[in-house]
């Protein structure tokens, strides 16, 4: 006897503003507090967010409230999940909070368990490793259902899904109990997504989705080309019925109802009609993903390395809907670069901006695929091309890099400015000679200092006699003084271990300088 477990992903980016670069012309000066209204389109996006309000949100928070009180006294109870981003509930505060009261509603119920996720819905589980962005993310939506809600969730969802045993192990670190990812045959093979399942080498539960169930209502409900078009709730029901396995996970947007397909669709019928359904099967019931957990053992492992991340996202259900072209890698290796200088920096307008920057909508309207992906990435474009979206994204992007940089120019911020981490591509690569790299590569001051403590001593008279630290330390750092330390070093007859200890109490001493400040 299957579970059914319903979870519903609630969730509008803030998107950009097309005439950004035409306004800065007459906002040069604009406040860093008043940015985001500079960056952002808030009259489209509180257009949207509104009109979603009265054809989604609204509505069906009152059908599944009703289905909700309905069942409540009855032997099968509905119960279903949520997952909403930070940014959705901040537009709810900014423009319609009737939205968030339903929620709250459906929360106090007992029968809604709520999920985290990133807060900013963002991609910082692709972060290079050392960034501290994706678990600083799960900690503000955590608190963020907390302070809203009084509610402490227990199994994560990741943006779109995205999974791999290093996320899984961060995750299971953070204390969660399951994370739900897609049930792609690319991991699971010839093994049922209607099971539970562990990560590999780790405790933490894995519930996969079952797309293809999903998909029935989320891309295939109005489509009179489908052989099994209409779908009822009666349909849906005897096939979940029949359906072999622990539970069934059923994860989809919650724009499917009223936004993707409008009421006259027939969508809120369905809706409306489908707990009774289940109601009528003796062999189905409803639950939410934290009893998935308490209620089945796991089957099995699933093992996912990093380079085969999987999402839910088009046909190949990896990361090639965020950073399958050069648009989108572009994007997200300036984006990713920015990370330590914007902790740096610390300001919170700044910073905040940045976060917005990293919600995956972004970069998915910049997608260039093409068939039936191609046409959901273009269905949901406001700029109406990929490359209109990116030319608009990388406007502001700039844009903010420089203020970043003003930022870090000021006489306060010299402190920062040389101990900062840099990103991936501005870091020291060590040589033992013009082809043979070490595969050590420093990103900030205190590498630097550590590696030259192990590095081979003729690599140090390598990069030394080419002028090559200094270098670095002024063009890349920015710092004059320690560049000019080494400059004065005398090299003629100099061997590696002698310059070894020079550097370390050069980079030791001016360690010690710049955090006194």
């Amino acid at each position: 006897m299957p579970d059914i477990c319903f979870v519903f992903e609630v969730h509008q980016p803030f998107r950009l503003n097309r005439n950004f670069h035409v306004n800065l012309l007459t906002c040069e000066k604009m406040a860093k507090e008043e940015l985001f209204e500079l960056y952002f389109d808030s009259k489209m996006n509180r257009a949207v967010f509104n009109r979603i309000a009265e054809e989604c949100y609204l509505p069906a928070n009152e059908i599944i409230l009703n289905n909700i009180d309905r069942f409540k006294r009855e032997k099968k109870s509905f119960r279903i999940a949520y997952s909403l981003s930070g940014v959705f509930v901040e537009q709810c505060e900014r423009w319609n909070p009737d939205v968030l009261d339903s929620f709250k509603q459906l929360v106090k119920s007992g029968c809604v368990e709520l999920l985290d996720q990133t807060y900013y819905h963002s991609l910082a589980s692709l972060l290079d490793a050392g960034s501290s962005e994706f678990v600083e993310q799960i900690a503000m939506h955590r608190q963020l259902m907390k302070d809203l809600f009084n509610y402490e969730p227990t199994v994560f969802e990741n943006t779109e899904c995205l999974y791999n045993n290093a996320i899984a192990k961060i995750i299971e670190s953070l204390g969660y109990e399951a994370i739900l990812t897609e049930g792609s045959e690319r991991i699971l093979g010839w093994r049922s997504p209607n099971y539970a399942y562990k990560a590999k080498d780790l405790q933490i539960r894995v519930i996969p989705r079952n797309y293809h169930l999903a998909d029935d209502i989320g891309f295939r409900f109005n489509s009179r080309d489908w052989d099994q078009w209409p779908l009822t709730a009666d349909k849906y029901a005897s096939w979940l019925a029949s359906t072999q396995g622990q539970a069934v996970s059923i994860f989809m947007d919650y724009e499917t109802f009223g936004e993707h397909y409008r009421h006259e669709s027939g969508i809120f019928e369905f809706l409306k009609w489908l707990p009774t359904e289940i109601a009528e099967r003796d062999n189905l019931s409803w639950c939410t993903p934290s009893e998935v957990v308490r209620h089945h053992e796991p089957v099995d492992e699933i093992d996912v390395p990093e380079y085969e991340t999987i999402s839910w996202a088009d046909i190949e259900r990896d990361t090639s809907a965020w950073l399958g072209n050069f648009l989108q890698r572009t994007s997200f290796s300036i984006l990713q670069g920015l990370e330590f200088v914007a902790k740096d920096v610390n300001d919170g307008s700044l910073l905040k901006i940045w976060r917005h920057l990293q919600t995956s909508d972004h970069l998915y309207y910049m997608s260039t695929k093409s068939g039936g992906s191609g046409d959901v990435h273009s269905s949901f474009n406001p700029y109406g091309n990929p490359v209109e979206a990116f030319t608009t994204y990388i406007q502001v992007l700039s844009d903010l890099q420089a203020r970043f940089n003003l930022e870090l120019e000021k006489p306060e911020m010299s402190n920062k400015r040389v101990l900062r981490r840099l990103p991936v591509e501005k870091g020291f690569i060590f040589f033992y000679d013009f082809a043979r790299p070490t595969g050590l590569v420093a990103y900030s001051l205190s590498d630097f200092h550590a590696i030259l403590k192990i590095i081979d001593k003729g690599s140090i008279e390598f990069h030394v006699n080419k002028g090559d630290f200094e270098r670095w330390l002024s063009q890349v750092i920015g710092d004059e003084e320690t560049a000019s330390r080494i400059y004065r070093l005398p090299k003629k007859g100099s061997d590696g271990e002698t310059l070894r200890k020079k550097l370390l109490k050069i980079i030791d001493d001016r360690i010690r300088e710049v955090k006194s400040l």
